[in-house]
C-alpha cells in the first residue's frame, strides 16, 4: 500500500477512453487509444510500477472529453491529458504516474469538453 494515503488501493489510476461512436462523430478509438492503453500497461510492467499500491491502468468508455481526444485521465489528482504517441504515453508514464509530477505540455485544455 502506498504511505502517502494508506485508505488508496492504488496510488495512481489512468484511464484510457477507448469510446468509438458508430454515428461517425470524433472519438477517441478513431486515434489509436487502444493502443496507446497496451503501451502504458506494458510500460507499467516493465517499469515494476503495476499492483496494488502502485499504479492501475483501465480502459474507459467515453469520459466526454472527446474535443481533445484523444485523452486519459489520472487519478486521485483527476488530471487530464491528451496525447499524440507512444513518446507523449512514456512521457506520462515516467514522469506522473511513477514521480507524481504533472505533464503540463500535456494537459487537455480546461475548456474542451465533448
Amino acid at each position: 500500500m502506498t504511505t502517502e494515503n494508506p485508505s488508496l488501493y492504488f496510488k495512481r489510476h489512468i484511464f484510457f477512453c477507448l469510446n468509438e461512436r458508430k454515428n461517425g462523430e470524433a472519438s477517441c478509438a478513431q486515434h489509436d487509444a487502444q493502443a496507446a492503453f497496451d503501451h502504458c500497461k506494458n510500460r507499467i510492467k516493465q517499469l515494476g510500477l503495476a499492483g496494488p499500491g502502485q499504479v492501475r491502468v483501465n480502459k474507459a468508455g467515453c469520459l466526454d472529453r472527446c474535443a481533445g481526444g484523444p485523452v486519459a485521465v489520472v487519478y486521485p489528482e483527476g488530471t487530464w491529458y491528451s496525447y499524440v504517441d507512444q513518446a507523449d504515453i512514456d512521457e506520462i508514464v515516467d514522469s506522473h504516474l511513477a514521480k507524481g509530477q504533472v505533464v503540463t505540455r500535456l494537459l487537455t485544455p480546461e475548456h474542451l469538453g465533448r
